[in-house]
Order: structure tokens, then C-alpha cells, then sequence
């Protein structure tokens, strides 16, 4: 693409998220967030290779379950997506003061015992529920972190969403920087967010079970957890209907295998790590993001399993 063109692509990308975002800010929570789910569920209409994905790893994921089962399943995810739009655009609101209003703490004794250990804390963690008020909300009850980011392909949209991510104290790590900033982080006893439910190239990732099918799955945090000895406290934001308020949870710090040999050890911690983060979505499977083709990379051999996204 031409220089010019590139250049007023991005304006207009960025014109229409900061006006999204300024408009789902301003508006009343209830009516800003039937919109936004109007413009999930729409874009899902209007996007079907999204919710053929969608469905398909559903399919993989519960056999067991009736097409009506996954079709409510993929509707309730648009639904928590658009939310979490919402609570994105409303983060210049969020304070110490009135963060519990919108979040419950639970299990931090867990993140305190990972943090006591003074080996610095990964927090391991997926695109569930709303991620990105997840990190917000621990920095604004007083436990700030650097977060994992891969810089979006627009640089104006990208400065935008990380200016937002950091109004609570919270800090990024780009790719070309992580392993010294990394080790830098945990050296000094810091805390690190990280995704780690994604699809992986071979390159980055091992092979283990999610769901009851291999899927190339970061390798970095059990490498990392290894050589630093960082705990690696599962963390997670999820809504709960009974109290009306988002419940950032925490997990014990996971114990890591030590067998002596570098490579088992990072596949089988590997393996734990994914058998947790499949835990917490079997028990929120409505608030996971379904439309990521999380097992787009087969092993070395083995046929593409969406044939629709060739």
C-alpha cells in the first residue's frame, strides 16, 4: 500500500476507535453496553468465518453439547466482548476509590504468597472474561504490572489502546524488548501478565493437550519460570451474575516440575499451564474467546483442522 493511503487508512482507523471509545465512555453503562453487544453479534453476522470458528472449536471442545448449546455459548461471548468494550472505554473513571464497585478481589492472599517468594510473579492468564479490566483493576487496588502486548499494526490505534492500558500504573512489554525487560522485571521482584491461550508458532511453542487435542502453545512462561524461578499465579477476570460484579480471581501459585531434563520440564509445566487455563474456561465456557483458531497449528504431518480458513 502507497505511503498516502496507508497514512489516511490509519487516521480513519484511528478516528473511529477513539470516537467508539469516547462514545461507550460517556454513555450510561446499561445503554453503552446493549450497543456495544449489538456490534459484536453484528460483526459475527457479518464476519461468518469468525463464527464458523467459533463453532467449530466448540465442536472440538464439547462434542457432548447440542449445536443450540454452542450457538448460546458463542451469543454469550459477543455479549461479554462487547462488555468488556464497555468497561475499556470507561477506565479514565476507574480509581481506587470506586474500583470495588465494579470488582471483587478474590484470592489475593494467593497472589501475595506467589509475591512473598521474592522471585518476581507471572501471572498466567488468557483472553477470558475481561482481560484487559483484569490488570487495570489489580493496579487500582494497589498492585500494578507490566502486561505482555504485540504492537497492533496501526501505530496511532496501538499509542491509543496502551495509553488507556496505563492510566492505572500498568506498564507494557513489546516483543523486541521482552527478555531483558523480562528478566529485568523479575529481578527486582515485579509482576508480569501474560496470555497464554493462543495459537503458537512451532518455533515459540510445544505441543500439548487443551481440550483433548494438541495445540502449539507458548513455551515462555515455563522457561522463563524455570530459569528465574518467578511463581506463576494464575489470574483471571470473569463476571459473576450472583453479585453483579466482575471477581478478579487468584489461584495458588503453581508448583513446577524439576526432573533434570531442560525439555521435559518445559513441555510437561507447559501442559500443567494449559490443563489450568482449559479448567477455568470448562467452568466459564461463555466467556472465552472462541473465534481465535487456537489449534491452527498442527504437529509436523498432521492435516489442517479448518479447512474454511485455507
Amino acid at each position: 500500500m502507497r505511503p498516502h493511503k496507508r497514512s489516511m487508512r490509519e487516521s480513519l482507523e484511528f478516528g473511529a476507535v477513539w470516537l467508539l471509545l469516547r462514545l461507550l465512555g460517556a454513555l450510561p453503562r446499561p445503554v453503552a453496553r446493549a450497543l456495544a453487544t449489538g456490534v459484536t453479534r453484528g460483526l459475527l453476522r457479518f464476519l461468518p468465518k469468525l463464527r464458523k470458528t467459533a463453532l467449530f472449536n466448540l465442536r472440538l471442545a464439547f462434542p457432548e453439547w447440542s449445536e443450540a448449546q454452542r450457538r448460546a455459548v458463542v451469543g454469550k461471548m459477543a455479549r461479554q466482548l462487547g462488555w468488556m468494550a464497555v468497561e475499556f472505554a470507561r477506565f479514565p473513571r476507574l480509581t481506587p476509590e470506586n474500583i470495588e464497585q465494579l470488582v471483587l478481589l478474590d484470592g489475593q492472599e494467593n497472589y501475595l504468597a506467589g509475591r512473598s517468594r521474592g522471585k518476581g510473579v507471572l501471572v498466567l492468564t488468557g483472553h477470558l472474561g475481561a482481560w484487559e479490566l483484569s490488570s487495570f483493576a489489580h493496579a487500582r487496588f494497589g498492585f500494578p504490572l507490566h502486561f505482555m502486548a504485540r504492537p497492533l499494526d496501526n501505530p496511532r490505534v496501538d499509542a491509543l489502546v496502551n495509553r488507556y492500558r496505563g492510566l492505572s500504573g500498568n506498564r507494557p512489554i513489546f516483543k523486541n524488548e521482552s527478555a531483558r525487560a523480562t528478566l529485568k522485571i523479575l529481578r527486582e521482584a515485579g509482576t508480569i501478565g501474560i496470555l497464554a491461550d493462543q495459537n503458537t508458532m512451532p518455533e515459540e511453542g510445544v505441543f500439548v493437550d487443551f481440550f483433548g487435542t494438541p495445540a502449539c502453545t507458548t513455551a515462555g512462561i515455563a522457561r522463563v519460570a524455570l530459569h528465574t524461578g518467578a511463581a506463576v499465579v494464575p489470574g483471571y477476570a470473569c463476571w459473576d451474575a450472583s453479585i453483579r460484579k466482575y471477581r478478579l480471581r487468584f489461584e495458588p501459585p503453581l508448583e513446577l516440575l524439576r526432573t533434570g531434563d531442560p525439555e521435559r520440564d518445559i513441555r510437561e509445566n507447559t501442559a500443567r499451564f494449559a490443563k489450568v487455563l482449559e479448567g477455568i474456561i470448562r467452568r466459564h465456557p461463555d466467556q472465552w474467546v472462541w473465534v481465535h483458531a487456537r489449534w491452527k497449528t498442527r504437529p509436523p504431518g498432521e492435516p489442517p483442522l479448518y479447512p474454511f480458513l485455507r
